[in-house]
């Protein structure tokens, strides 16, 4: 099966990977269809267009469901950690999306290059297929996202 390019902001990653923007209730079957067994979202319930349900929904068809709500405003290092534990559980096919796929990016973008040791420039190419935050901005989400997606230094043990 053909990825289903027009679900809003569809991107692949790679072949256990597949992220977008929201999701609408016949989008679950072809998620399905392509082997998805885990669905990871990123937007709070309470955003416009979110797909009332998701949980349910994914369920019925035979998918794990992780709900992270990550506010556009105020992304923290605690939605990350939640992400990173989502993410990592088995090597089954996986999509993640929000509502625009721009927290999505931002968060794949972090973890390619922290955690999986992706070179930062092929990390940021797959981001930036979405958006690229500007620290240097003047818009203030974009700085908020700048400062999310800049390098951290390590956690002390």
């Amino acid at each position: 099966m053909d990825d289903p390019a027009d679900i809003t902001a569809w991107q692949r990653i790679n072949d256990r990977t597949t992220t977008s923007g929201k999701l609408l209730e016949a989008d679950i079957a072809r998620l399905a269809d392509l082997g998805v067994r885990h669905v990871i979202n990123l937007a709070p319930d309470s955003s416009d267009g979110a797909l009332a349900g998701e949980a349910a929904l994914l369920d019925a068809h035979g998918m794990h469901y992780s709900y992270i709500p990550v506010p556009f405003s105020a992304p923290e290092e605690a939605h990350f950690q939640s992400f990173i534990a989502a993410y990592e559980t088995g090597d089954h096919p996986v999509h993640v999306h929000c509502m625009a796929n721009m927290r999505v990016s931002a968060f794949l973008y972090r973890y390619h290059r922290d955690i999986a040791g992706m070179a930062e420039a092929q990390a940021r190419a797959l981001m930036e297929q979405q958006w690229a935050p500007d620290p240097g901005s003047d818009h203030p989400l974009m700085q908020t996202w700048g400062r999310f997606i800049a390098p951290h230094a390590p956690h002390a043990p």
